[in-house]
C-alpha cells in the first residue's frame, strides 16, 4: 500500500501538555511529531507489528527543533510528518506545526533515524522505500559537536523515572528535551526558554533505561547554553544545545 509523501491533520492543544505560560510544552512538540509519523507508517501498513515480526526498529540520532510562535492551550494546530531523505542506515523526518486558522508556522522538527535490525544497524528495505510516494533524497546527518565542560557547569544527578519509559521500554527521545529545559531552567535560564525564536539540538548516543541514574552538566555559552548527560559509569548519552537568536529557521 502507497501513501502520500507527506500527511497533515489537526490536533487540540490539552491542558495537560502546557507549561505555567499555558503555551505548548518544547517537548510535546516532540510528542506530535513522533505520534504522527506512526500514524504515517500505519497507513503505508508498516505498523508495529510489521517491524516486530521482521526485528526492525527505528532509533531516534539526531533531532532539531525550532520554535518559532507559540501555540496556546486550547488551540488548534495542524500538523504535518514529511519523509524528507534516506542515506545508507539513516532516514529524515520533517514536521511542520501550524496554526489552523492563519496556516502560519509555529514549529519544525527535523528528526534523523537509524534503522536497527537484529545484529545492529541495517539499511532500510525495499519495501519502506516502497511504500511512500516521495523522492528520498541524500542529506547530511545532524550532529551536536563534542563539549569540554567547564569548570563552574551545573552538575545534577537524578535517576530515570518509570513515566520517562516508552512502549520500547527507554526513555522517550522527548523527556531528553525535558531533561535538557529542567536543567536550564535551574541554571537560571528561564529567559532563554521562552526566548522566540529559539532551537534545540540533540544528538543521542546511547539509550538510557529503566531505573539508570544519569548525570545532567549545563552551561552558559554565548550562542546559549549546551547540556551534557552521562550515565552512572561516565558514558555519555546525549550531547545537546539551546539557541535563540533572530532569523533562525531549521531545515530550509
Amino acid at each position: 500500500m502507497k501513501v502520500a509523501g507527506r500527511i497533515e491533520q489537526p490536533y487540540r492543544v490539552r491542558f495537560d501538555e502546557c507549561g505555567v505560560d499555558a503555551q505548548l510544552r518544547s517537548s510535546a512538540y516532540l510528542r506530535y511529531a513522533q505520534e504522527l509519523a506512526w500514524v504515517h507508517s500505519d497507513k503505508a501498513g508498516l505498523d508495529r507489528e510489521w517491524y516486530a515480526a521482521r526485528e526492525l526498529g527505528w532509533l531516534v540520532r539526531c533531532l532539531e527543533l525550532e520554535v518559532l510562535a507559540p501555540i496556546a492551550h486550547g488551540e488548534t494546530m495542524r500538523v504535518s510528518t514529511e519523509v524528507g531523505g534516506l542515506r545508507r542506515v539513516w532516514a529524515r523526518r520533517r514536521s511542520e506545526f501550524r496554526g489552523a486558522d492563519d496556516q502560519r508556522i509555529r514549529a519544525v522538527a527535523l528528526t534523523d533515524w537509524v534503522l536497527l535490525g537484529p545484529t545492529g544497524l541495517v539499511s532500510p528495505p525495499q519495501e519502506i522505500r516502497d511504500r511512500f510516494d516521495a523522492p528520498l533524497v541524500p542529506f547530511s546527518p545532524g550532529r551536536v559537536p563534542a563539549m569540554a565542560v567547564p569548570d563552574d557547569a551545573q552538575d545534577v544527578s537524578f535517576g530515570v523515572r518509570r513515566r520517562d519509559l516508552d512502549p520500547l521500554g527507554h526513555v522517550n527521545n522527548a523527556t531528553y528535551l525535558d531533561y535538557l529545559e529542567e536543567a536550564v531552567a535551574g541554571a537560571g535560564g528561564d529567559d532563554d526558554l521562552a526566548a522566540l525564536p529559539r532551537r534545540y539540538r540533540l544528538e543521542y548516543l546511547v539509550s538510557a533505561e529503566a531505573g539508570a541514574r544519569l548525570r545532567a552538566r549545563t552551561w552558559r555559552v554565548p550562542e546559549g547554553w549546551r547540556f551534557l548527560l552521562e550515565g552512572q559509569d561516565g558514558t555519555t548519552l546525549l550531547r545537546a544545545e539551546l539557541e535563540s537568536a533572530p532569523g533562525l529557521f531549521v531545515g530550509g
